[in-house]
């Protein structure tokens, strides 16, 4: 592999000749604009930099080459490497006045009159970077408006109502900004309140900071008619309701009228309004059976307008398919498929169907009866609705979705069989598609192990912590995720910031019969259907946020926390181990393969019975720092850095102790709040992805620099390590792992 990177960046390094041996002696090579704010805080050179004219390429420098500009041809690798070359950009003196009149301009929209842009071009050989020195000019504060609205009907009364909300108010800055969102503010509350041809080009403002000395008067006006119409076309504003109202679809997609009729909140004889319309047009296309949804708004009299509901012809069924790949320098190979079929109108009522079925592989490539196979099938069935509560009932944009899903997993490993099924009963759904939550207040797994293997047991025989994450339990209880975001979008191309927080609370109801079940004679635990029932707390918290810079937005910095913590009690003095968190793998320290590292600093040797590995606990932190970068065509890279680690819990510690039993292997790192940083794992690598907007395909490869599970003195790693047994790990997914 060390190989590989040296000759690839060999190849890169030789085939990016220089570019400026191929410019004319009048050609210049531009190089990133740099921006100075002069005497003021409010604005910022990422205010400006927009505004300029001319900006260099984005993406990374070593591609941008004499092929953008002279395109060499002679050769196969140079036809090719022409094509994803990124060209240069040469300076234009005459784009300078365009970008000075183009940020006094935006500066005039901000309210800034009469700024100051300089201009320096400072020259370095065949180079040049621009430094724009800008000096916002002086902001007018409004000290006086003066209203002139049309005295039609109660329109008067319904604007002093509204006056509360005006972002147009004494005192406020003077600026175009401002001014613009009062007009679309303005005229979106008119239009909810009946006034269906209100329109932002009905406002129009006037100031005087010249005749009246030191104060701003600010003249505000609603005229009866639009700036395009004629004054002559003015007429009395006036209220419509809705006349007809018609829903159709394509026969070819068979659809229950009723269901349509509870989603759609225009109805005939009521008051026109915005947002109703609004808040069909979202149920609808949230149902996601129909390919669009087209909402014609027709008068038909005075007073009167009609509403045509248009939804097109789609293909509700499909597959997806996704697959992640992982290996490390030891031999260990993981593969994780996944397959999936869906049908989002299985009962013509806008109902999704989901069929899921995936694997997990992982084997050692140097012994083949080292291996791990898992295999999982659910089903899932989801209503638009929440059962028992029509659609029609709510008010709400975004209509909750009531679900249904089992599941079933089959886990063969080196020392166990596992075999879980599952039933779940819950509601999801979000608000104005920034906050999102999951909420099952039903929620029951039933886990079996058989066929352990006699040596494994032998070797984990004096440790229950261990022996209690291979007996047969039953988890019931509740589940909820509740998540904000700023983008919710697959591939984020924005600034974002989301917060993620997922909750489990397991056995309390089951408690409360704990005098009618049976007891286990050996553990004193409480039994269900012939096994022992969980009882544990577990919350796990994510937050992330990333910032994004240059040219087209081409670099990105993106930042996660992540912390767990599980708890037992009751009747249970471990948390279920598939309730456990763990590292490692494609979205979490990938400089380790998945569940390879933690608890704390456990050796090797302490997890010795662990042929592949599953170590889990019930404390988790993780931190993480990635770098994205545009390349060419569609590829992007990354350089990110992580550290984090599980820990066991005190808990399992003192309950053994309250039930007098100290004599078992206490290997565990138990996590102390003073020194938990001392054995976190630590690594960092690049990434190389495709960015096909749609959908992003990743490679990942992470290098180890600090592993706990080494012995002391040697935990650091040096980079000729990072290449030998275990020092590294590549990963293959799919979306950006935070």
């Amino acid at each position: 592999m060390k190989k590989i990177v040296l000759i690839a960046a060999s190849a890169l390094i030789l085939c990016s000749c220089s570019v400026t041996q191929v410019l004319r002696e009048d050609q210049y090579l531009l190089q990133p604009n740099k921006v100075k704010i002069v005497g003021s805080k409010a604005v910022t050179p990422a205010d400006v930099t927009p505004y300029i004219k001319q900006q260099p390429p984005g993406g990374l420098k070593l591609f941008q080459t004499r092929y953008g500009l002279v395109p060499d041809t002679s050769n196969f690798f140079t036809r090719i490497f022409s094509k994803l070359a990124v060209a240069p950009v040469l300076y234009d003196a005459n784009s300078i006045p365009s970008s000075v009149n183009n940020i006094n301009n935006h500066l005039e929209h901000l309210g800034y009159y009469g700024s100051e842009i300089k201009t320096e071009a400072d020259t370095t050989g065949k180079k040049v970077r621009i430094t724009y020195c800008v000096t916002p000019g002086k902001q007018f504060t409004i000290d006086e408006i003066r209203y002139h609205i049309p005295e039609d009907g109660i329109f008067p009364e319904e604007f002093a109502a509204d006056s509360v909300n005006s972002l147009v108010k004494a005192g406020t800055i003077l600026s175009e900004t401002t001014l613009e969102k009062e007009s679309t503010r303005g005229s979106s509350y008119f239009r909810n309140l009946g006034y269906y041809d209100f329109s932002p080009s009905r406002y129009s403002f006037e100031a005087d900071t010249v005749n009246y000395g030191d104060r701003t008067i600010l003249d505000y006006y609603i005229r009866n008619y639009s700036r395009n119409e004629a004054e002559s076309a003015a007429k009395p504003l006036r209220k419509y309701t809705i006349g007809k109202v018609t829903i159709s679809h394509p026969e070819s997609i068979p659809f229950r009228q009723k269901v349509l009729l509870d989603m759609n909140t225009v109805k005939p004889g009521t008051l026109f309004s915005e947002k109703e319309i609004n808040t069909t047009y979202t149920r609808l296309s949230y149902l996601k059976v129909f390919n669009s949804v087209r909402m014609e708004l027709n008068p038909v009299d005075t007073n009167v307008v009609d509403c045509n509901i248009q939804l097109s012809e789609s293909n509700p069924k499909g597959f997806k398919v996704q697959l992640e790949a992982s290996s490390n320098s030891s031999g260990l190979l993981g593969i994780s498929p996944q397959i999936s079929f869906y049908h989002k109108n299985v009962f013509h009522g806008g109902e999704w169907l989901n069929l899921r079925f995936s694997g997990n592989f992982q084997r050692m490539i140097s012994d083949p009866t080292i291996h791990s196979t898992e295999f999982t099938a659910g089903a899932s069935l989801s209503f638009p609705r929440i059962l028992g509560l029509p659609a029609r009932r709510l008010r709400s944009a975004f209509i909750p979705r009531s679900e249904v899903s089992v599941t079933a997993s089959f886990q063969d490993r080196y020392e166990c069989v596992r075999t879980v099924f599952g039933l779940s009963y819950g509601h999801t759904g979000n608000i104005d598609q920034k906050f999102f939550y999951n909420i099952y207040p039903f929620q029951v797994n039933y886990v079996n192990v058989r066929d352990l293997d006699q040596a494994f047991i032998i070797s984990i025989i004096n440790n229950p912590y261990l022996l209690k994450n291979y007996d047969p339990h039953l988890d019931a209880g509740l589940q909820a995720t509740l998540m904000y975001t700023t983008n919710s979008d697959i591939v984020p191309k924005t600034p974002y910031f989301s917060t993620r927080l997922d909750f489990n609370l397991s056995g309390n109801v089951l408690s409360l019969f704990n005098k009618y079940l049976p007891v286990d004679p050996d553990t004193g635990e409480r039994m269900v259907l012939g096994s022992p029932y969980s009882q544990y707390v577990k919350a796990e918290l994510n937050v992330a946020k990333a910032f994004r810079w240059g040219a087209g937005d081409s670099q990105a910095l993106a930042m996660r926390f992540n912390a767990g913590f599980g708890h037992p009690y009751g009747n249970s003095i471990n948390v279920p181990f598939e309730q456990k968190f763990f590292v490692g793998g494609a979205g979490s320290m990938r400089g380790w393969q998945l569940r390879t590292l933690g608890p704390g600093d456990t050796s090797k040797e302490g997890i010795y019975a662990f042929s592949i590995p599953g170590q889990t606990a019930e404390i988790k932190v993780e931190v993480d720092l990635e770098y994205r970068f545009k390349m060419f065509w569609k590829l992007e890279g990354a350089l990110f850095a992580e550290a984090g680690n599980i820990y066991s819990a005190n808990s399992f510690n003192d309950a053994m102790h309250q039930a007098g039993i100290t004599d078992y292997d206490d290997y565990w790192e138990v996590f102390h709040l003073k020194d938990f940083y001392k054995v976190l794992g630590a690594d960092m690598g690049l990434g190389l992805r495709l960015n096909l907007d749609f959908i992003l395909i990743r490679l990942d490869a992470g290098f180890k620099l600090h592993d706990p599970s080494l012995p002391e003195g040697s935990r650091w790693l040096r980079p000729e390590q990072w290449f030998s047994r275990d020092g590294c790990s590549i990963h293959f997914g799919v979306g950006y792992p935070f």
